[in-house]
């Protein structure tokens, strides 16, 4: 009688089903979309608008860490003026992290 009753034990179905195994994974992309897929898309558009912005004139700082002043925009590069000699050297648009503001030029 023993050997019967684990027998059944073995046969027995997981409750729950698909539906059980989906939910988890599930879970982790939405959780995975909120935590890094959204954050970096609002990064982007800002970091496009701010490209989208720059005028002759700007102070910049590029990916290399070189700081300049813009003197001339192309399409999809620009000419920047760095100190101390006054060189003239062109980066691309792509290259620019960020626009130094009145108060960082001061």
């Amino acid at each position: 009688m023993a050997v019967n009753s684990s027998i059944l034990f073995l046969q027995a179905q997981p409750s729950g089903g698909l539906i059980a195994l989906l939910f988890p994974i599930g879970l982790m992309l939405v959780f995975a979309y909120f935590i890094l897929i959204l954050p970096q898309q609002q990064r982007q558009k800002k970091w496009q608008t701010m490209l989208e912005a720059l005028k002759t004139g700007d102070r910049v700082i590029t990916s290399g860490g070189i700081r300049g002043t813009v003197i001339a925009l192309k399409d999809d590069a620009l000419h920047l003026r760095v100190p101390p000699d006054n060189l003239r050297i062109e980066v691309s648009k792509a290259s620019v992290v960020s626009v130094a503001t009145a108060e960082e030029a001061k």
